[in-house]
């Protein structure tokens, strides 16, 4: 990768990515976007930190751990408010004392333990609701007792004084288009392989990359439901659990519906309506107290972005990601891929309502030559530009251009059409982001890259129907998806085909 193009392309967001320095994060349990947001502060003109162990210091109070709980606390307690740090919290309404607490789960921090007074969360409630929480610049308070507060709040709690959500850039998406106009399709590849933390020179060919890539869909594409079944050991959970602040991964565990829609005991809405995506890790490990009460809403939210509990609607714009580990040899397409997953997802019906499969054979085991020791794309910068990408007015645009380019027959079934429209939108976004009129494309790129992969990813799901159902799906092939003839003949007319 020509990082002298990349540094001059985006020259104030990019980051030199030691690894050195990225082994110290990983070991703080440190996300990628916070980590490079930090090395950007403290990094010198050439991308280096000057003393390392200045900054594990800087890290360690920024950052507290759970190792420090009791110092926070003994700060809330003894001096009346903490130092700001930044935080990953959750909150909640109680409805019982009709007050909102908060949880931050890396200092053990419960709701039981918390409360938001009414003056501070009318001050913060604009930031806070916008994501029921999430990270964010923090500083605690302490309340003692007071037997004169009303029955059931009068213990001591910890009390939220500020809370600012953790947005440090200000990102211009026009900028970020330009910038793509001075990369061949290879080059940015490579340029978004590093802002997830790869090395573009470690993968063998452009299929790796490519389906590496693949995983960033639910990223930039809302409601993008996709499967990935691939072998241990291929980064599933860094990339969907630590790469940005927008999405859920859930590994192992019990995963009720109350949790993931709505808990109607708490009135509290679930994962899919606080999140970009939730991802299911370890899929064949998760338990699921009545499957088929998730069955169903599974079916109702993957159908239409909405599920009703009683009276209340759950909406969301949350993708839904299988992600499970199954050996290279049982990757077959012709043979039932889902055999080993819960009973949840042994339904035709609920399995028609996935986009896409993303073959994890293609992408190799981890190994040292796939880590970036370079410069690359800031991490947080790039988990920024995903995020404003899912803005609807962005999804229309370039809904648009994939509609305006591709051709199918009446007779195309329209689950299938929507997902290979749904997952062509989301690679152009990703891969040809400058690309926001169907003139602009260059369709042989634009069918490579994005056309052929999306009907692939569906075949295998429509392949897979037909072994799992073959009395309702045996004979349903795929339409024909393609280039519209006259945007082929235009090329012809200019040579360029």
């Amino acid at each position: 990768m020509n990082t002298d193009k990349l540094r001059e392309a985006f020259p104030q967001t990019t980051v030199f990515k030691d690894q050195g320095l990225i082994s110290t994060f990983k070991a703080a349990n440190i996300p990628a976007f916070l980590r490079d947001w930090i090395l950007k502060r403290k990094a010198d003109a050439n991308g280096r930190i000057g003393n390392p162990e200045e900054l594990r210091q800087y890290v360690g109070k920024i950052i507290p751990q759970k190792s420090q709980k009791l110092e926070i606390i003994d700060e809330a307690q003894q001096g009346g408010a903490t130092r700001k740090f930044l935080a990953n919290i959750r909150v909640q309404l109680n409805i019982s004392s009709n007050k909102h607490t908060f949880e931050i789960p890396a200092l053990d921090i419960r709701h039981s333990e918390t409360i938001i007074e009414d003056y501070v969360w009318d001050r913060i409630k604009e930031d806070v609701t916008k994501t029921s929480g999430g990270w964010g610049l923090i500083q605690l308070g302490y309340l003692p007792p007071d037997e004169s507060r009303p029955r059931g709040q009068r213990n001591g709690y910890l009390n939220l004084l500020e809370y600012k959500n953790f947005c440090p850039y200000t990102v211009n998406l026009d900028a970020f288009r330009k910038a793509r106009e001075q990369f061949t399709i290879q080059e940015w590849m490579d340029v978004l392989l590093g802002a997830i933390d790869y090395n573009p020179d470690g993968y063998a060919d452009w299929v790796q990359k490519h389906t590496m890539l693949t995983r960033l869909l639910p990223f930039i594409e809302p409601r993008i439901n996709l499967v990935e079944l691939a072998p241990k050991g291929t980064g599933k959970s860094y990339l969907f659990g630590r790469i940005g602040k927008y999405g859920w991964l859930v590994s192992g565990g019990t995963l009720s519906r109350a949790k993931m829609f709505y808990d109607v005991s708490k009135r509290q809405f679930g994962l899919v309506a606080q999140n970009e995506f939730v991802a299911l890790d370890e899929i064949q490990s998760i338990q699921f107290p009545d499957p088929s009460e998730m069955q169903g809403a599974l079916k109702a939210y993957m159908e239409a972005g909405e599920a009703t509990f009683g009276d209340i609607k759950v909406t969301g714009t949350a993708g839904v990601i299988l992600l499970g580990n199954i050996p290279a040899d049982d990757m077959n397409e012709q043979t039932d891929m889902f055999r080993t997953l819960p009973e949840v997802f042994h339904e035709s019906a609920l399995l028609d309502r996935f986009h896409g499969f993303i073959k994890g054979r293609n992408i190799p085991r981890m190994n040292e030559s796939l880590k970036i020791n370079a410069w690359a794309l800031n991490t947080e910068y790039f988990s920024e530009i995903m995020h404003l990408m899912r803005t609807q007015s962005e999804c229309l645009m370039y809904r648009g251009v994939v509609e305006e380019l591709v051709e199918y027959p009446a007779s195309a079934d329209t689950r299938d059409t929507e997902a290979v429209l749904r997952i062509c939108t989301a690679y152009l976004k990703l891969l040809f982001p400058h690309v926001t009129s169907a003139d602009k494309a260059d369709v042989e790129e634009f069918s490579f890259y994005c056309l052929r992969p999306a009907i692939e990813m569906r075949t295998v799901i429509r392949q897979q129907l037909q072994i799992i159902d073959p009395k309702e799906y045996g004979k349903k092939n795929m339409a024909v998806y393609s280039i519209k003839a006259k945007y082929l003949k235009s090329r012809d007319a200019h040579g360029n085909a």
